[in-house]
């Protein structure tokens, strides 16, 4: 586990239909954020290292927009006080920030990765990471998408979330659910 990070990414009030006032909800992100802190309690536990990434919008933005409460990490995976965060403003996870560089300080090989969405941060991040060399696996279960639509089609959720899920296993990650992440660390 040492040289594994645990990377958390977007998961921010607005994407939850619990928390009132979300400006941009999310299928299944409740559940998602519910089996990520199972693993954020196991690299607690072990001392891992953990990385928080935080997406910020400017004013006017529909979501995330700095300074709002729906641009806060969610409880359910609320960094502690030794814990990272990365601020970020764009999909991509490295892009404009200092990740890599922390990746490389912390001396880590490989990515466990979890958050929102699925279509969009979650598969940006993957394939930096992947360029960078990392190794990285995705915990299925514990991220999020939503319906998307393109012309007059509206995709379900849970088919996006499944087509970007084998994309990503094509060539990019290791797909695990939590169950199989938990007692493989």
């Amino acid at each position: 586990m040492k040289q594994t990070a645990l990377l958390i990414v977007d998961f921010q009030n607005d994407y939850f239909s619990t928390f009132g006032g979300a400006k941009f909800e999310l299928e299944g992100t409740e559940n998602a954020s519910n089996n990520a802190s199972k693993i954020l309690e196991l690299f607690r536990k072990n001392q891992g290292n953990i990385i928080h990434v935080k997406h910020e919008s400017p004013k006017g933005a529909p979501f995330f927009e700095i300074g709002t409460q729906g641009a806060e990490i969610h409880q359910s995976v609320q960094p502690q006080d030794n814990e990272i965060i990365i601020t970020k403003n764009f999909p991509n996870s490295f892009k404009d920030t200092n990740l890599k560089e922390i990746l490389d300080e912390l001396d880590i090989k490989s990515l466990i990765i979890v958050g929102a969405m699925s279509h969009m941060c979650i598969d940006a991040t993957i394939r930096a990471a992947k360029d960078f060399g990392y190794e990285c696996t995705v915990i299925s279960d514990a991220t999020a998408t939503r319906d998307l639509q393109f012309g007059d089609i509206v995709v379900p959720s849970k088919y996006v979330h499944a087509a970007f899920m084998a994309v990503l296993e094509f060539a990019y990650a290791r797909i695990k659910t939590t169950s199989e992440i938990l007692k493989g660390l």
